[in-house]
């Protein structure tokens, strides 16, 4: 598509670069291909665009770097080299010294975070919540369309500036009442992810799409930051995704870049970084130390942990086949070894260690469920609290008190239990590795996978990243599990304990009985989503993530 074409073109940013392989000076450009609509030219203004146009100047080859890394490891992880503590890094992980900077004003107690999307009714929810920290996502529960990714930029401008109001279709009003509301903390999209309605040219004159990362961090920064710190807070922000300390590396870079652009002082900037990739898990210490100027803590993101260990180890053998997605809980050996690992490294350095996501949700309307969700919550708190986290996530306002007071009964008045070192804790690369879990495949756990990815899917062709499937919340890392165990069942010749073996062609015929068994209305994704799902779950070749191909083939305008 291209901007002539499609007559979609808002503005265009220059800045003039120096090329190093001529001795002219070439503009940068970046170009927005999407769609206006009301008040997106607030977010998209002329200085937004230049500093974005900066940030990609300075970052976005070092980015293509990193991201040939992953694949370069991939490879050496599926052909047998297993990953394990660097050798090069041992002196930082022995030196006893180092401390990272910490808390920021407003994250001093994080013992309950809310996660959830940005649109203008979910913004104010979190912000009524009671929640100490809002997750304010525009990663995995985001769906990526235009009007979600500027849309919630436009949310979180508003809320930043207490003018928030939103109006349903039905009338009902929704407005920010709560007299403390959670301290922000945004995640952007990974590195490995791009924005197709903004373009980026260098001054070589080579045109692609925008850093998914980049625009997310870059926007937010740009137009909250100084307001952030007038306000007693700060600009704060969830990292997900990194798979190296040198990908970390790369987001302190940008941190300082963007503190010197923006005339903050060093430091201002505060990240959370998401051990959610095997590769990270190994190198946790070190991604606390080249970010250490700017690093909050680390956070246990359970979901798509347990993605990565299927991805890398997909085709390593039988001895690395999962069973049902519902017998992969925290408490099995590697995710044990994983979340004590995380909790030592942390407060051995200073930084907050927080918890994961119990997938349960209530339902108002159901209290049999709603008993089942707290009673789940409770039980993963309970044990979080007492592994030493020092604070954790929910998905849905009716759990705060759930897992406030698993929190309250270890923390008491502390903000905090970063004094608790855990000086007991010996995890071995071979522990991380272990996944044995001793259960079964069953056929209604192949079967959930399926009506669960597709359901999951054909909500997000709709632009919902965050959806409630039969009580669980489900977002992009839980619908990655579903398909990849199918893809690295079918791969590594799997049976059922019922004695089915799981092959493509039965598992094409549970996509066609789960299409034909949805309740379908004008408008539904279902056909799209089933045919998606079947392209990454049952093909020969496996896509690193299945929101790459659906982003590009259904959520950018043509």
């Amino acid at each position: 598509m291209t901007t002539t074409q499609a007559g979609l073109q808002l503005q265009t940013a220059t800045t003039e670069r120096t090329s190093t392989s001529e001795s002219t000076t070439s503009p940068s450009r970046f170009e927005v291909l999407g769609r206006p609509f009301p008040r997106s030219e607030e977010i998209l203004t002329p200085d937004a665009l230049e500093f974005l146009t900066r940030l990609h100047d300075r970052f976005a080859s070092t980015r293509h770097e990193r991201l040939a890394d992953r694949q370069r490891r991939r490879y050496e992880i599926g052909n047998g080299r297993d990953p394990k503590f660097r050798e090069e890094t041992r002196a930082i992980r022995e030196d006893p010294n180092w401390r990272v900077a910490g808390a920021g004003p407003g994250l001093e107690d994080r013992r309950v975070e809310i996660t959830g999307p940005t649109d203008p009714k979910m913004t104010i929810n979190a912000m009524n919540s009671g929640a100490r920290v809002w997750l304010a996502d525009q990663e995995d529960a985001t769906s990526p369309t235009w009007r979600n990714v500027i849309g919630g930029q436009i949310s979180l401008f508003d809320a930043i500036r207490e003018q928030l109001a939103f109006t349903s279709e039905a009338g009902k009003e929704y407005r920010v009442t709560a007299e403390r509301t959670p301290t922000i903390v945004m995640r952007p999209r990974g590195w490995h992810l791009v924005e197709k309605h903004l373009r980026f040219t260098d001054t070589h004159g080579r045109a692609g799409a925008a850093s998914g990362s980049l625009v997310d961090f870059g926007l937010y920064a740009f137009h909250n930051a100084r307001e952030l710190v007038s306000r007693g807070r700060g600009p704060y922000f969830y990292i997900a995704k990194l798979e190296s300390s040198e990908e970390a590396k790369l987001w302190d870079d940008v941190f300082t870049f963007t503190e010197e652009a923006l005339g903050l002082p060093h430091g201002t900037i505060r990240a959370t970084v998401l051990i959610e990739t095997l590769p990270a898990a190994f190198e946790m210490e070190e991604i606390l130390y080249v970010m250490r100027d700017h690093i909050a803590g680390l956070n246990a993101g359970r979901w798509d942990y347990i993605f990565s260990i299927i991805k890398n180890y997909r085709g390593r053998g039988a001895r690395f086949v999962l069973p049902d997605r519902s017998e992969v809980t925290m408490t099995v050996p590697f995710m044990r070894a994983y979340t004590e690992l995380l909790v030592q490294t942390c407060h051995k350095r200073g930084a907050h260690a927080i918890g994961g996501m119990s997938a349960f949700i209530p339902n108002r309307r159901d209290p049999q469920v709603t008993a089942r969700a707290e009673e789940k919550v409770r039980a993963d708190k309970h044990r979080e609290a007492g592994d030493g986290f020092d604070g954790t996530w929910v998905a849905h306002p009716d759990l705060i008190p759930v897992a406030e007071a698993e929190f309250d009964a270890v923390l008491g008045e502390r903000p905090n239990q970063v004094d608790r070192q855990r000086d007991d804790v010996h995890v071995t690369a071979a522990q991380l590795l272990d996944v044995r879990i001793g259960r079964d495949i069953t056929e209604a756990g192949v079967r959930e996978n399926v009506s669960i990815g597709i359901r999951y899917i054909e909500a997000w062709l709709r632009g919902l990243g965050a959806v409630a499937i039969d009580n669980l919340m489900e977002d992009a890392a839980t619908a990655e599990i579903s398909r990849s165990q199918i893809w690295q069942w079918i791969h590594q010749d799997q049976s059922t304990a019922e004695g089915t073996r799981i092959t493509r062609e039965w598992v094409a015929e549970l996509v066609a009985e789960a299409v034909a068994g949805f309740e379908r209305a004008d408008g539904d994704r279902y056909d799209d989503a089933a045919e998606l799902f079947t392209d990454v779950a049952l093909g020969d070749d496996f896509p690193t993530f299945l929101t790459v191909p659906a982003y590009s083939r259904y959520l950018v305008d043509a």
